[in-house]
């Protein structure tokens, strides 16, 4: 009887965890070995109906073991920003920028009219506290802190506070899908949260390829997908609330350059996004600008700076 070489056990493996890659797949699918007597022939035909499914479950998936692809950007529009903003938060809806600056002793919300930069509306916390995350919800504003484990629910029109949550763990950046909050504490976890409540629902830990990616901090919903400016880079990650796996990243390197920035903390942390006119912004810890951006290929970038 001819040995039949079919799917190895460490491939049978790698499918059981959910961890065939389509190269393998693909290979496993390709095997053209004869099967022998004695009921091969009927495992062989079951092993190549199971290559095809997990090959074609691979292409609609995508492989996770990869690490996600890059891409760059194009500056739009500038917007002015106050240098005296270490933003923690941001967001905008109907036409206003809404800004959570950290500092203990200097924490806010703030109303921001785009165009000027002028504060419409300020609320500060109590020396006590240092601002974080925020997202609105309804006719609420949420904004939470970061080692008092108190969140702050606000009125969005008049910025008096309605009631508070309390939690467990840092409070880093703040966004929300149209039922849940997500919130980031600085690792590699997102937190669903239900904002009746802020208890957490699930959570996902978010890898690239099989990397984990620590420090999430500012955080922003769009079209269905998580992105997260990485506390100290010029990255954001756009992520699958599905998973967690990322599915690309934007580099915003030179952006603001270094000369430009206040102090070492001046890092990017800032997502905010125009549903209605589709329009990307991103700012930084006392940057002196907010940008809109659109992505492009990285490629497309360099071709356009030569």
């Amino acid at each position: 009887m001819r040995k039949h070489s079919g799917w190895n056990s460490a491939e049978f493996l790698l499918l059981e965890r959910g961890e065939f890659s389509q190269e393998r797949a693909a290979a496993a699918e390709r095997r053209e070995d004869v099967p022998g007597k004695d009921g091969a022939q009927m495992s062989f035909v079951l092993l190549k109906f199971l290559a095809r499914l997990a090959f074609v479950c691979a292409l609609l998936a995508g492989d996770p073991a990869k690490a996600a692809p890059k891409y760059s950007y194009k500056v739009i529009a500038t917007y002015p920003h106050s240098t005296e903003s270490y933003t923690e938060g941001f967001f905008y809806l109907d036409g206003i920028f809404y800004e959570s600056i950290g500092i203990k002793g200097r924490s806010a919300v703030l109303a921001i009219a785009p165009e000027t930069g002028r504060i419409l509306q300020r609320h500060d916390l109590p020396a006590e506290y240092f601002g974080e995350g925020i997202v609105d919800w309804g006719p609420t504003i949420y904004q939470w802190t970061w080692k008092s484990h108190v969140c702050f629910v606000y009125d969005r029109f008049t910025l008096q506070v309605l009631k508070q949550f309390t939690y467990i763990g840092e409070g880093w950046g703040m966004t929300r899908t149209a039922n849940e909050l997500i919130t980031s504490d600085g690792t590699s976890t997102l937190r669903f949260r239900d904002p009746r409540t802020f208890r957490e629902t699930r959570h996902i830990v978010v890898k690239d390829g099989s990397k984990a990616v620590e420090q999430l901090n500012e955080l922003e919903f769009i079209k269905g997908e998580i992105y997260a400016n990485v506390w100290h880079s010029d990255m954001i990650a756009r992520i699958s609330p599905r998973d967690g796996h990322v599915i690309a990243w934007i580099d915003l390197t030179g952006l603001l350059p270094a000369g430009q920035r206040i102090d070492a903390e001046s890092v990017l942390n800032g997502i905010a996004y125009d549903p209605q006119h589709d329009r990307l912004f991103v700012t930084g810890k006392r940057w002196p600008a907010v940008f809109e951006i659109e992505t492009v290929e990285e490629a497309v970038r360099k071709a356009n700076l030569q």
